[in-house]
């Protein structure tokens, strides 16, 4: 069988590498020709080739699974959370919850551009309201996030990144604190962005390289600001540094990479980037979750932690829960609960029937019982929808 020109960004743990672009005389390696094992290989891969050849006949199988298995279990807690309540139960405190934590973000734009710091007490007890609505549910502080009308503020994404950072330290099953503390991240990481010039902050055009370095300065802002704050744990400004740190030490202020970026920092920087890459400008991409999920994905082992990506990816499914979809039949729903078992067959809720009229009452589906349509069709999710097409109040949910 002939051997199969990849890029090294599509190399698996098992792969045999039979050739390079390059003389093997050019590279560090032994051995011409091996199974691809473990991170260092990888790595040296990726910083002297851009594609090789490997062997599809010598697949080790059970080297890719033993590395998936070693990454998993590297980022991975063992608390076990069990779902407490239903989503349907836990939406109305989610968005009471949801709307004290905005209220608290809002204060903090305004106050600390005069007072240089922050109301830890009020910024610790929405990020503990936000944990524990977590742990009863994931999904329904997932969905009011999701749903939310964003304003154009500097930290009007804090309490989304949040959020998403302490559903996915739940999925991880890290401890309750360990929680808290992704929480806390989530609301005050990026708080250092309140110092950077309003002209630049509200611009819609693209920045410039001098820009573009101005903005780095937001994360000493952060450490700063934090630092003065009272009653903030001692390694919080720490902490708050690492989201814009990467794997392979491409990342800033300073460049750390590895096991040097601490695991909470690193799942920092890794939902940090995804909410760039789907929120929409002039911060973030516009990218739909499955297109910004590649991303990661090809960039795993490079600029993020590898097993952190294969979790988050998990976490988050197919079908992200708050996403707007559409069935076979024309119907739009929207995801409000993930099925952790079967993650292509999410819970959804449909809301208007094929012609755009709104579905009163609104109908819930559960995929995985098969339910079917009108035509008897067991009903399938055609597509996901950009959710800028789809306005939906939450208020027409459960709530």
């Amino acid at each position: 069988m002939a051997y199969r020109e990849i890029s090294v960004d599509e190399l698996r743990y098992g792969m045999y590498v039979a050739q390079l672009d390059r003389p093997w005389t050019d590279t560090p390696f032994l051995f011409q020709g091996f199974v691809l094992r473990d991170e260092k290989q990888l790595e040296t891969l990726k910083k002297f080739c851009k594609k090789v050849y490997v062997d599809p006949e010598k697949v080790d199988r059970k080297a890719d699974e033993e590395a998936v298995a070693r990454a998993t279990a590297a980022v991975r807690g063992n608390t076990v959370y069990k779902e407490l309540v239903s989503v349907e139960a836990e939406l109305p405190r989610a968005e009471r919850v949801y709307e004290r934590s905005t209220v608290v973000v809002t204060e903090i734009a305004r106050t600390v551009p005069a007072k240089g710091s922050i109301d830890t007490e009020r910024t610790q007890q929405a990020s503990q309201q936000i944990t524990e609505s977590v742990v009863r549910n994931p999904d329904a502080m997932t969905l009011l996030s999701k749903m939310q009308e964003k304003g154009s503020g500097v930290l009007s994404r804090a309490v989304e990144v949040s959020v998403m950072m302490t559903v996915f330290g739940r999925f991880l099953q890290y401890a309750e604190d360990q929680l808290h503390t992704l929480s806390m991240l989530g609301l005050l990481q990026d708080v250092g962005k309140l110092r950077l010039p309003a002209a630049m902050v509200n611009k819609t055009s693209s920045w410039i390289a001098q820009e573009q370095e101005l903005f780095k300065t937001h994360v000493s802002h952060s450490v700063e600001i934090l630092s003065r704050t009272t009653g903030l744990p001692p390694d919080f400004p720490g902490l708050a540094s690492l989201h814009h740190e990467r794997y392979d030490g491409s990342g800033y202020p300073r460049g750390l990479r590895g096991n040097a970026i601490n695991l909470l920092g690193a799942i920092a920087g890794l939902v940090d980037a995804y909410d760039m890459l789907v929120a929409p400008p002039p911060w973030g991409e516009n990218m739909t979750p499955s297109t910004a999920l590649g991303v990661l994905y090809r960039n795993r082992g490079e600029k993020f932690t590898p097993g952190l990506v294969e979790q988050f990816i998990q976490c988050m499914g197919a079908f992200p829960v708050g996403s707007v979809i559409e069935m076979q039949t024309g119907e739009v729903g929207v995801v409000i609960s993930q099925n952790p078992v079967k993650r292509l067959q999410p819970r959804i809720m449909l809301v208007r029937d094929a012609k755009g009229v709104p579905i009163k009452p609104h109908l819930v589906l559960d995929l995985t019982r098969g339910p079917k349509a009108s035509d008897g069709e067991p009903y399938r999710i055609r597509r996901t929808l950009d959710s800028s097409t789809v306005k939906i109040d939450p208020k027409e949910l459960f709530l």
